[in-house]
């Protein structure tokens, strides 16, 4: 009982990662995207997940944020968000929380920490793959995006990702929240 009332403590706030925190921060995420895959898959199939070349071109893409993730003056995660000032379609591009941080909610205050920073935005995307059961979980009953898109063989993801850039053939789901 005591660790719930802790759980009430865990105050989040985001920051915007530093240019010397970047090599770190992907790092960090690399490692907390690790776990999954090999829990499902036993190894990781070719490295690092996402590539290193994958991880420069979604924090240098325009409108890309790179955000930290802080819990009582402690990095436990992050987040890359693209932010369309046009449209106010935005995306969730990529979102971690830090090994030995999860069971604790950071995730979901986390989440809505981010869109109380963007309070313009008209509809939230992001994308998770199939294999990633804990994560669909996360968007569509803690968050409250809906699955607008499956992305198989047959169903390509129009984004570039072969079947043989992610475990599982290259499954996943596209959401959408709308706010």
């Amino acid at each position: 009982m005591s660790y719930r009332r802790g759980m009430e403590n865990d105050q989040i706030t985001l920051t915007v990662a530093h240019l010397s925190d970047i090599e770190a921060f992907k790092r960090e995420l690399q490692e907390a995207f690790a776990v999954a895959v090999i829990a499902e898959f036993g190894s990781l199939p070719h490295g690092p997940i996402p590539s290193d070349e994958d991880l420069g071109g979604a924090t240098a893409s325009p409108g890309a944020v790179v955000l930290r993730i802080v819990c009582r003056g402690r990095k436990v995660g992050g987040a890359v968000v693209t932010i369309d000032d046009d449209t106010n379609c935005n995306s969730l591009d990529l979102f971690f929380i830090s090994r030995g941080e999860h069971g604790r909610g950071l995730g979901h205050k986390a989440w809505t920490a981010i869109e109380r920073s963007y309070p313009k935005t008209r509809v939230w995307q992001t994308h998770t793959p199939y294999f990633e059961k804990r994560n669909i979980h996360f968007y569509v009953n803690k968050c409250g995006f809906k699955v607008v898109e499956f992305f198989n063989a047959h169903h390509p993801d129009p984004h570039g990702h072969r079947a043989d850039d992610l475990p599982g053939g290259g499954e996943g789901f596209r959401f959408e929240k709308i706010m």
